[in-house]
């Protein structure tokens, strides 16, 4: 008989519950119960990142959780990022600009990496977005793209913010 526990995940807003093997990884639930695709599985140790969503908001490896460790949490994948007709996200556009992505493998995983980093951190300096990026594996871009990306996103997101905050400022 197969031991299996109910989970209620919360997964890019929507709530789910599955029945399911209390060590099942939430890789493998994102992949194979919901249809998430995105979420890649490179080495199933946490070392490459390719499974990196976003859990209340900070980067976690998805390898690495049992979804029943993540039960009360937001649990945001690279499925998220996009708007709701398909728009590609400032940070998707970027990695397409600046070529931060060749195979595209790794991809999700530095995107969702950016995406909670710059969150944290919209003023990130250079080195600090290179720091960060370095913790997530690609045999292609030479990360030197991947940073260039990040970092032109979160210019262009600190402007946006500027711009709103003179607009606020001006109608007073």
């Amino acid at each position: 008989m197969t031991d299996v526990q109910l989970v209620e995940l919360t997964v890019n807003s929507e709530r789910h519950e599955l029945a399911i093997p209390p060590r099942r990884t939430l890789a493998d639930v994102l992949r194979h119960d919901l249809g998430l695709t995105g979420t890649h599985v490179g080495c199933e140790h946490g070392i490459c990142g390719a499974c990196t969503v976003l859990v209340d908001g900070r980067p976690a490896r998805a390898c690495l959780l049992f979804a029943a460790q993540v039960e009360n949490a937001e649990i945001r994948t690279v499925e998220s990022l996009a708007g709701p007709d398909g728009e590609l996200s400032d940070l998707q556009r970027c990695f397409g600009e600046h070529h931060g992505l060749q195979c595209g493998f790794c991809t999700p995983g530095f995107l969702m990496l950016a995406e909670g980093f710059l969150a944290e951190e919209p003023g990130a300096t250079r080195e600090e977005i290179r720091e960060v990026v370095a913790s997530n594996l690609c045999r292609c871009t030479g990360y030197q793209t991947v940073v260039d990306a990040v970092d032109d996103c979160a210019s262009r997101r600190r402007a946006s913010l500027q711009a709103a905050l003179d607009t606020a400022g001006s109608t007073r």
